[in-house]
């Protein structure tokens, strides 16, 4: 990974590098990442993008998922992620934070941030997560807007510009499918199709749209979880793991709290934490010290109070 402060890959390069995933032999993983950190964790394994989730970034702020964070908490948290890792970063975009000329400034900004690609959904704003029951659609007419808008505003014609779609648990997948092929037309790269719930729905999406199709693998949601591998099989080009880290990560520590709660320490969890040395790699603690050391000039025996 090249640069201490912010990754030297141009962010047009890694919106290249998202295009040609797309179109690859292979499917596109994309784990969520909560913190730069934990985007950090996923380049070191070896996935090919990172997911910024807009519920996540809600939760982390202790907010529900119903459009209540800002394009500015959304696109700084991107930013913050985007700088730690050389992979491409994909934002979920909600609605573009309110009508399509908000959109427009939506991918301006993630642009601006040295994101590869957004997502717009055609919820009714403000939007509900995408595996409750009760949402909203707006006309396709309205999504439409959005898409334009979305796209005319692109400087990078590299920027991924990826239209999601929850028409499947309100109108059916029929609709969702007709959707789909508009908002291709409309200019979207790359289609997600929300909550659809076995392997048959998701062959059935793949067959009749012909465009690269993005699947969610959230947990505890409508989806049957299958695996990248099943998907890829399918024909889908790119999959998220949206909460997943958060989930991970916030089970633990509510268990580790508990425990440290009713037995005043914590070391019987010694075992379950990352070890700071471990830490330390992730953080590249080394590199920073030598880079330190190479620029450091102060000396007591030269410094002068009064220059």
């Amino acid at each position: 990974m090249s640069g201490l402060y912010s990754s030297t890959v141009p962010p047009t390069d890694r919106r290249r590098a998202l295009r040609d995933s797309l179109t690859s032999t292979r499917i596109t993983r994309l784990p969520g990442a909560f913190s730069p950190l934990v985007a950090r964790a996923v380049q070191d394994k070896g996935f090919e993008g990172v997911y910024v989730s807009g519920a996540v970034v809600a939760a982390d702020l202790a907010l529900p998922d119903i459009g209540l964070t800002t394009l500015t908490e959304v696109a700084g948290r991107a930013r913050q992620i985007a700088r730690a890792t050389d992979l491409p970063v994909l934002v979920d975009a909600d609605t573009g934070f309110g009508e399509p000329m908000s959109a427009a400034r939506t991918v301006s900004e993630l642009e601006d941030a040295g994101i590869a690609g957004c997502h717009l959904e055609d919820q009714v704003n403000p939007k509900r997560c995408g595996h409750l029951d009760g949402k909203e659609v707006v006309p396709t007419e309205v999504m439409l807007r959005r898409i334009g808008a979305a796209v005319k505003e692109r400087r990078d014609d590299q920027f991924v510009i990826c239209a999601r779609t929850d028409a499947a648990g309100v109108e059916g997948i029929d609709s969702a499918v007709e959707r789909a092929k508009a908002y291709a037309d409309a200019g979207a790269d790359l289609i997600f199709t929300e909550a659809l719930r076995t392997p048959a729905e998701f062959e059935k999406f793949r067959a009749a749209v012909d465009v690269p199709l993005l699947a969610n693998m959230t947990e505890f949601g409508k989806s049957e979880l299958l695996g990248a591998k099943t998907l890829e099989d399918l024909g889908y080009n790119a999959v998220i793991f949206p909460v997943t880290t958060l989930r991970i990560a916030m089970g633990q520590v509510e268990q580790a709290l508990g425990d440290i709660a009713s037995t005043g320490t914590q070391r019987d969890w010694l075992d379950r934490m990352q070890h700071r040395s471990r830490l330390y790699e992730l953080l590249r603690y080394r590199e920073y010290n030598e880079f330190d050391t190479s620029v450091f000039t102060y000396s007591p025996d030269t410094y002068d109070p009064t220059a």
